[in-house]
């Protein structure tokens, strides 16, 4: 495998409101060592778990969290970051993401990303096994893939609610496999 095996490609980076929102910093780690460009969004539940300040420094780029800043571009943010972006990446991706992009709630800046780049998404889930396995969730999940969206994971493990199951966020380097396997891919 090259050194770099992302070399000068853009990754928007969206996380949201779960316990492996934390999770996020390592994954810029590896991801910028990997020769991306990373830029980050946030939900507000995610500020609850991680703060922008850390994501900034370790992407090297300013953490968006709200879909109007006093900073606003020209451009809405929501599509200058789409067009800006080779990927939008969600991880972690929370039930409530994924349910907003399926339904094309478009109401917090992250989700309004997503009805501006499908299908240049991949969706990372991480929630309880009971969340994951929810019908309606998995109905929404199939619809996304209909539509074009990867998805990666979610793993099998001990989770932050004392249980063991699916729905533990993809390793890094998982994840950073299926993208590139995704942005080379010619189809």
């Amino acid at each position: 495998m090259n050194a770099t095996p992302l070399p000068e490609r853009r990754i928007l980076l969206g996380v949201t409101g779960s316990i492996a929102a934390y999770k996020a910093c390592g994954l810029v780690r590896k991801l910028t060592g990997a020769g991306a460009q990373v830029r980050v969004v946030m939900t507000a539940n995610a500020l609850r778990f991680v703060g922008a300040h850390t994501l900034q420094c370790l992407s090297g780029h300013r953490v968006l969290t709200a879909m109007f800043s006093p900073q606003s571009e020209p451009i809405p943010e929501h599509v200058s970051l789409t067009r800006w972006a080779d990927l939008i990446l969600i991880a972690p991706a929370t039930a409530n993401i994924i349910g907003k992009a399926a339904a094309g709630i478009g109401d917090d800046l992250v989700s309004a990303i997503l009805l501006a780049a499908i299908p240049r998404v991949m969706f990372a889930p991480a929630m309880n096994s009971a969340m994951y396995q929810n019908p309606i969730l998995q109905e929404n999940v199939a619809k996304l893939r209909r539509l074009g969206c990867e998805f990666v994971g979610p793993a099998t493990g001990f989770l932050a609610c004392d249980e063991e199951g699916p729905g533990r966020l993809a390793d890094a380097h998982v994840i950073l496999q299926r993208i590139q396997a995704v942005l080379t891919d010619p189809h």
